[in-house]
């Protein structure tokens, strides 16, 4: 069996990440969705384990600790990061891991894997980015406008990365995403 490659999605919150992913995993058999461990609070409807694992603080930071981590990141006020054993154990099973990481965390793993394929979703314009940022109801204005400050700074990074998916049109995108996958795979 073949090993499977490391993929790394990163862009801003409100970039459409979760959304083309969906899509794609729902493709894809052979694709693994790494679920990250984070210091935040669910949103309504998320569950542990599933969405992401959600840590308390001192969870975290002993796991910090014991190097139990592929990435991690402070962002907007909370620890966000991979748990490298699984990634590592399901890269050897022969599927393709699928990351959906902050740019700082993105930044580490492209370091400790140079191997890894790093895509970035970029929204089509920053002023949509803040529309689908509001448009979502989930956060007050001040962390909505935390988001879009971070976004800023993480817009100038996407020269960085492999590949550049503009996410303007979703199946568009998802047709992007997929030729990526193929032209790795062959």
């Amino acid at each position: 069996m073949n090993k499977g490659t490391l993929y790394v999605f990163t862009g801003p919150s409100g970039a459409g990440k979760g959304t083309l992913l969906s899509r794609l995993m729902a493709e894809d058999d052979r694709l693994f969705y790494s679920i990250s461990a984070t210091t935040r609070a669910p949103r309504s409807g998320e569950t542990d384990g599933v969405q992401y694992y959600f840590l308390t603080r001192a969870d975290f930071e002993r796991k910090i600790a014991q190097n139990a981590f592929l990435e991690h990141a402070r962002y907007v006020d909370n620890y966000y990061g991979t748990l490298e054993a699984p990634v590592n154990e399901k890269l050897a099973e022969g599927y393709d891991v699928i990351l959906e990481i902050e740019v700082q965390g993105a930044m580490q793993v492209h370091q400790k894997r140079p191997d890894a394929v790093m895509v970035f979703i970029a929204p089509p314009s920053f002023e949509e980015l803040a529309a689908r940022l509001r448009g979502r109801g989930t956060e007050d204005e001040e962390k909505v406008r935390k988001r879009l400050e971070t976004a800023k700074e993480e817009l100038k990074s996407r020269d960085r990365f492999d590949y550049v998916v503009v996410n303007d049109e979703i199946d568009r995108a998802v047709r992007e995403l997929q030729g990526i996958l193929a032209a790795r795979r062959t």
